[in-house]
């Protein structure tokens, strides 16, 4: 009989042991996950199209911590999921691919004295978009937009899996506007790869979005950020920035293609494609041009809008620039197919933003209330 109590009171023991552990696992697991069901609470689907591809919104509710990402080390693609994936979900399983960025930008001065910049998204596979909100500790609140589709998740609110999916776009916006007015956007390139390795901290295309948006009040605060890492270019591709801000000082951001160290060169421009503003003597209208890029044809027809407005610009000049770049899908082409176009008012924090080329339909955001209206 003893021995059968001491049996017993073994098993009740182990028991109690395993319950205390599974308890202590909910325990930590619902603390981390508290604010991200918040976050995933706050999802909500903007428009309705019949082709399920939407614009939605989220707050991001839960804390992140850009240094603790960086800090991981980021040397390709797989280890920039990776650190995205380990901070913005923690514990789960979840497979995501990493974003491809094309497009066109530009920055102009409206005759009312606001300064704006243009956006136009270009990829060849349909997406639905995530406007995300976030308003860090210590950190300047932003408005940016992400491409669902790179994560899985066109229909947004679908079930829980693509919910939590969503959790991650903080970290792949493509661009976005802070609270200081500055604003970026990242463009694709046909050179190699950027990945530097000047000794610096390492950090991934997308999170370098993050890091400005977060982190700088200007345009030259941004530059100077950016000078601060080694960029590694993820996705397999090469990428430049534009970045702009209140005051119009637009720049373009690129990694010299002929400098052995990847060398960063910030050049003030109006308006820039998918072609290194920096060599674009070497670029030519039709067709591409090897390393230097492509996208001149875009580039010219905004330019075009731009000058038979004789330089009084103003939103609609904006606007009709977008359409002019805007294009369809073209099977061959990876920077065909505009997903989205927005045109970030820097000036007064707003923005108006178009789906797939729907241009009569204007989704308008003010960042300082953070209120969507069409």
């Amino acid at each position: 009989m003893d021995r059968a109590k001491k049996i017993k009171r073994v098993i009740l023991t182990t028991l109690l042991s395993i319950i205390a552990v599974i308890a202590l696992i909910v325990c930590v697991f619902a603390a981390i996950y508290a604010s991200r069901f918040k976050t995933i609470s706050s999802l909500e689907r903007i428009t309705a199209y019949n082709d399920e591809l939407n614009l939605y919104r989220m707050n991001i509710e839960y804390d992140y911590d850009l240094d603790r990402m960086i800090a991981k080390g980021i040397t390709d693609t797989q280890s920039f999921i990776d650190a995205v994936i380990s901070e913005s979900l923690p514990l789960l399983p979840i497979n995501m691919e990493a974003p491809d960025f094309s497009c066109s930008a530009f920055g102009i001065k409206t005759t009312d004295g606001d300064n704006v910049m243009g956006r136009n998204y270009d990829f060849r596979y349909n997406s639905s978009a995530m406007l995300v909100y976030c308003a860090p500790d210590g950190g300047y609140k932003s408005v940016a937009f992400a491409a669902l589709d790179n994560i899985n998740a066109n229909t947004a609110d679908e079930s829980l899996k693509t919910k939590l999916a969503c959790l991650t776009s903080p970290f792949l916006c493509l661009d976005g506007m802070n609270e200081k007015g500055v604003s970026i956007a990242v463009l694709t390139l046909d050179s190699e790869p950027t990945v530097q390795d000047t000794d610096k901290p390492n950090i991934g295309t997308s999170l370098a979005i993050r890091l400005v948006l977060d982190r700088a009040a200007s345009t030259a605060e941004a530059v100077e950020l950016l000078k601060q890492y080694d960029m590694v270019s993820t996705a397999g591709r090469d990428y430049h920035f534009y970045i702009n801000d209140a005051s119009g000082d637009g720049r373009v951001v690129e990694w010299d293609c002929h400098s052995e160290t990847r060398e960063l060169v910030a050049t003030p421009v109006r308006t820039i494609t998918n072609f290194f503003t920096m060599y674009s003597e070497k670029v030519t209208t039709d067709g591409k041009n090897g390393i230097y890029g492509h996208g001149k044809d875009r580039y010219d027809k905004i330019e075009k809008v731009f000058e038979a407005s004789n330089d009084q610009f103003t939103n609609e000049t904006a606007w009709n620039a977008l359409i002019a770049a805007s294009q369809t899908p073209k099977d061959e082409d990876i920077t065909s197919n505009t997903q989205w176009s927005i045109v970030f008012n820097n000036t007064d924090k707003t923005l108006e933003f178009v789906l797939h080329r729907n241009w009569s339909d204007v989704i308008s955001y003010d960042l300082n209330t953070n209120q969507v209206k069409k």
